[in-house]
């Protein structure tokens, strides 16, 4: 089945760091909307759509922040100095092009570039890798016009666009827009639910996982699932065991990563589901980073938690990659998972 790529656009290319999730919400409200029975929008941010059962809860999390920048300083020249937000490398940072936000709403575009010489005059400097608080926005306007429509805060994010490359879709902030993406999906080809399910576009997962935190903190669910991309290491420098999933294996079920170490029944759940379902999987260990899983894993006591992983080359750079077929693998476990959530048995 064909994916919705109008949508999937859509979320791609609309702008959100965290904390600057505003247009995004948008999408979530109106999405969700049509989706559950009741949508919210929490103090943090996060959008949580309900869609009523019984007293088993499940709350599904995917986060709509990307990793970006808001402005810190503007200079007497017109350039923009930055603050980043969630994890960059300043080596995929160099000539990048970026949409700064205003608060008024307006997209400027502009250069984002280190403070260094070019390799003409540069010399031995050439050599010495930039920092990311070297980094600069050139609006290529005048500095009274950049005053006039730039505000210390407006926030920063990369201009790039959704592409089709086989059977691949490559742009920036499939971290984590392509969960979200999942979550929408699985519930519109959902069948039936007994488990009351909250759907929960979460904010600030770049930052903390602190949209989900607090999210879980309310809903206090039974049961929750994030959903968030994987490193996909089946490339140069990759491959073994250190691969951690690959493009065109399958979604993949978590077992544990730097924030938490996913409830075995859980996994045994969604395992189960995929091999009966004959739908595509692989297991994931990740031995850092984290997901809105484990933000919420703690709270009450202690929450059974699992990520499902959706495959991903070149995190945290303009050119994330994933494969159409892990996402539909991705979208039907998610689906086939909700509608017997109710009957899991996850006491240890």
């Amino acid at each position: 089945m064909t994916l919705n790529e109008q949508l999937l656009k859509r979320l791609i290319e609309t702008p959100g760091v965290p904390g600057r999730e505003g247009k995004q919400r948008e999408i979530a409200r109106e999405h969700l909307g049509s989706l559950t029975d009741e949508v919210r929008t929490d103090s943090l941010g996060s959008v949580i759509g309900t869609k009523n059962g019984g007293d088993f809860s499940v709350m599904v999390a995917a986060h709509m922040d990307e990793i970006g920048f808001i402005v810190k300083y503007i200079d007497d020249k017109g350039f923009l100095r930055l603050q980043t937000l969630g994890g960059h490398d300043p080596a995929n940072m160099v000539s990048q092009r970026v949409i700064v936000t205003t608060s008024n709403g307006e997209s400027l575009r502009g250069a984002l570039q280190p403070a260094r010489k070019p390799p003409h005059i540069a010399g031995d400097d050439a050599k010495k890798m930039p920092k990311a608080e070297e980094f600069f926005v050139d609006l290529g306007l005048p500095a009274e016009e950049v005053k006039e429509k730039v505000r210390v805060g407006d926030f920063v994010t990369m201009d790039r666009t959704l592409e089709k490359v086989g059977e691949n879709y490559l742009g920036k902030a499939m971290d984590d827009r392509i969960g979200v993406f999942v979550m929408y999906e699985a519930l519109r080809e959902m069948k039936s639910n007994e488990a009351t399910i909250h759907a929960v576009a979460t904010s600030q997962e770049e930052v903390g996982l602190r949209g989900a935190s607090a999210s879980g903190s309310g809903l206090e669910p039974d049961v929750v699932v994030a959903l968030d991309i994987t490193l996909a290491m089946d490339v140069p420098g990759g491959g073994n065991e250190n691969e951690i999933s690959k493009l065109g294996g399958g979604a993949a079920i978590k077992i544990m990563d730097g924030s938490l170490i996913c409830h075995p029944k859980l996994v045994e759940h969604f395992r189960e589901i995929a091999e009966r379902e004959d739908i595509p999987h692989q297991m994931e260990v990740l031995p850092r980073g984290g997901t809105d899983a484990g933000g919420v894993q703690r709270l009450h006591g202690g929450i059974p938690a699992i990520t499902l992983s959706i495959p991903c080359r070149y995190v945290h750079t303009v050119n994330e990659m994933v494969n159409s077929e892990d996402v539909r693998a991705c979208i039907n476990l998610l689906a086939r998972y909700l509608e017997e959530a109710h009957s899991g048995d996850y006491s240890l």
